[in-house]
């Protein structure tokens, strides 16, 4: 099973997101002088996942409702 791939990372420099072993920028396991692949976000912008069929779907953020004054009895 494929491992769920980080919409934003803190450090996406540090890591190879070429497949799902994640490597260290300085340890490819892809060996052969392999260049480390870049994320998403640093190639096209943090809302990279909102462009393109990426298959991810956006964590939906829901408001506080207990600032609704139609809710206070």
């Amino acid at each position: 099973m494929a491992k769920n791939f980080p919409i934003s990372p803190k450090h996406p420099e540090r890591i190879c997101w070429g497949c799902d072993r994640y490597c260290p920028a300085n340890s490819l396991a892809c060996g052969n002088g392999s260049d480390r692949t870049m994320h998403p976000a640093e190639m096209i912008g943090d809302d990279w996942y909102l462009h393109g069929d990426w298959g991810i779907e956006p964590l939906i953020t829901v408001e506080d409702v207990t600032d609704d004054p139609g809710l206070k009895g």
